[in-house]
């Protein structure tokens, strides 16, 4: 793993699943949002995709849209 920040990865739920978290335009991210209910690390990995400007994918149960929202949040609250 290149980032050092990063080793919450080896206490995912989603390391040894065979689940799509990088599901195509319109296609359902249930199976994706199951498996982050469900994770030990899954505030760690949505920290992770936020900080990290991330846009695509399932990353601690949030969507494409959720994050963008949270990060509009984030730079009102900083402002």
């Amino acid at each position: 793993m290149s980032d050092p920040d990063a080793t919450w990865q080896d206490h995912a739920a989603c390391i040894d699943t065979a689940v799509d978290f990088f599901p195509a335009r319109g296609e359902s991210l249930a199976a994706a949002r199951a498996i982050c209910r469900a994770c030990p690390v899954a505030d760690q990995c949505l920290d992770y995709a936020l900080d990290h400007g991330i846009k695509h994918g399932v990353w601690g149960g949030t969507s494409e849209r959720d994050r963008r929202t949270l990060r509009k949040a984030r730079r009102t609250v900083t402002a």
